[in-house]
């Protein structure tokens, strides 16, 4: 009976059927954690499909811990809500149902336009269930809005980043 069992929930959840990008109208939410030099924080965004290979979306980080080694520098008290906080607005190309590996995988190269910078950024996810999966970003800024010599503080979102946690559909 444990057998019988064991084999239905298999067959059951290897039936469920899950799709990283929809196309227009499909909406995901991504919460994980962001990794940088001098710190890690959460990130959280949103991404709309307007297209069949197109999403907009917004996407902000907030750096929960920051280095002691920053905090070091002369000069440098702690680095403010300023400092620890980023929103962007993003553009992706859903590129999931283009290079086809799986449907539940989604690869997806984009630009971003934020407090900090204009950057790019390289993302992928991959869904379990129809409504879970994971992702993770890999992020670069193009170009700083702030061309002269960076505080330790403002280095914080103006360098390359990683996030990586969880995705939701909604």
């Amino acid at each position: 009976m444990k057998n019988l069992i064991l084999l239905l929930t298999i067959l059951s959840v290897s039936a469920v059927s899950a799709q990283a990008y929809k196309g227009q109208g499909d909406n995901k939410f991504q919460v994980g954690t962001n990794l940088q030099d001098n710190g890690s924080g959460i990130n959280v965004s949103y991404d709309y499909g307007i297209g069949e290979n197109i999403s907009f979306g917004i996407s902000s980080t907030y750096l929960l811990g920051v280095n002691d080694a920053l905090l070091d520098n002369p000069g440098v008290d702690d680095a403010d809500f300023g400092d620890r906080f980023d929103i962007r607005a993003r553009f992706n190309a859903n590129l999931g149902n283009v290079i086809k590996i799986d449907e539940n995988f989604d690869l997806y190269p984009g630009l971003s336009l934020g407090l900090k910078n204009f950057g790019g950024h390289l993302g992928a996810r991959y869904f379990f269930t129809e409504g879970f999966g994971v992702y993770t970003e890999l992020n670069v800024p193009l170009a700083k809005y702030k061309s002269e010599t960076l505080t330790a503080a403002e280095t914080l979102h103006n360098q390359f980043t990683i996030n990586l946690g969880a995705s939701f559909n909604l």
